[in-house]
């Protein structure tokens, strides 16, 4: 099976009930695949005019009640921003499938790259949370496809799933999760009459209920700061209790959200950080140094962002690491995140590459010093 492929059966496993995209290489298969199989659940697949209007209609699809998502690449996705940012503050579930290309601009749209790393973050205006998940392998698409619908519904939040050319191209054997037997989570719905009913509540809980529209709940939705009802505001009163809501509803679940898998890192001097496609050269690397003996382990980023700093800090802190490379199709973007939290408690250098090329073992391996 295809990454591609993988991604979409897994939004179908999630509950997905509506898909608007517009087609752009290496993600194209998401959506041929989708197109076809969403009708036959009772799903609605529409081809939009561009990126913008694309996930327009994904937050619209949301607040209908629908399970939404879009699939692009590089430049489709630098024409989201500005939606992914009404989706933060309008607290919208929804999923966007970046499957990362060469750029900048067009580039080279069949060449891999991580280069969107940091534009999943930051790329956006303001200050909010965000969720980006990033798959190495085929099964992993389909996983965390489902866990990105999770989080999406669980944390009313749009969730960003980073795939990248090589995962998203890459066809190998794969045995998937039966059905019905991962967690598939719906949004919480209000318990209150409909005039009791505020959006944007302050609560005991920090993700207030979300009512479609046309159930009777009738609620304001915007992209200016609001109060609970949703209108807007300029009340400080109103302004800072929900900003601190937002960013709280994520930063006291990190223990849920950030996912990372380690391996060989109880003895390890060395550690390789990686993730997506790079972390399979990663992995090859290590079992080589292995087979020299080499202390060398790694620790493979699922949850991109939140970073996962508590796994990063555990590495210099709490073993006898020494040296930590970061291997990315980019010039270098996680790795400054790294830097941050290691704070000269260890060496860390980057393995870079940027000309549409994967990174390889042996250049990693040369990077630890274990090379030719």
């Amino acid at each position: 099976m295809q990454g591609n492929e993988a991604c979409a059966l897994g939004a179908l496993a999630a509950g997905v009930r509506f898909y608007a995209g517009y087609p752009i290489t290496p993600s194209t298969e998401i959506a041929e695949i989708l197109a076809s199989e969403l009708p036959k659940v009772g799903g609605v697949f529409i081809q939009m005019e561009d990126e913008i209007a694309s996930l327009s209609a994904v937050i619209g699809a949301s607040l209908g009640g629908l399970k939404a998502m879009t699939a692009t690449s590089g430049p489709g996705f630098s024409l989201m921003q500005e939606s992914i940012g009404y989706a933060a503050i309008a607290e919208v579930p929804c999923v966007i499938v970046d499957v990362q290309r060469l750029g900048p601009s067009t580039g080279q749209p069949t060449s891999p790259a991580q280069g969107d790393v940091m534009q999943a973050r930051w790329g956006t205006h303001g200050d909010h949370p965000i969720i980006a998940l990033c798959p190495s392998s085929v099964r992993e698409s389909y996983e965390l496809t489902i866990l990105a619908f999770n989080f999406s519904e669980k944390y009313r939040t749009p969730v960003i799933l980073l795939l990248d050319e090589v995962v998203g191209h890459l066809r190998e054997r794969v045995e998937l999760p039966a059905p019905g037997s991962m967690e598939v989570v719906e949004r919480l719905r209000p318990v209150v009459p409909p005039e009791w009913y505020f959006p944007y509540e302050e609560g005991a809980m920090d993700v207030p209920p979300l009512v479609p529209f046309g159930e009777g709940y009738r609620y304001h939705v915007t992209g200016l700061l609001h109060d609970r009802a949703g209108f807007p505001t300029q009340r400080l009163d109103e302004i800072n209790p929900w900003l601190q809501r937002v960013n709280r509803k994520i930063e006291l679940s990190l223990d849920d959200i950030v996912r990372t898998v380690e391996e060989n890192t109880e003895d390890a001097r060395a550690v390789i950080v990686a993730y997506g496609a790079t972390a399979r050269s990663a992995r090859e690397a290590m079992h080589l140094a292995r087979q020299k003996r080499r202390k060398v382990g790694l620790l493979k980023l699922l949850t991109i962002w939140p970073f996962p700093e508590m796994a990063i800090d555990h590495l210099v802190h709490d073993t006898n690491v020494e040296t930590i490379i970061v291997p990315e199709m980019n010039l270098g973007q996680l790795r400054l995140e790294v830097e941050r939290v290691v704070r000269g408690r260890a060496t860390v250098r980057g393995v870079n590459r940027a000309d549409g090329e994967m990174i390889t073992p042996q250049q990693i391996l040369e990077a630890l010093g274990y090379g030719k």
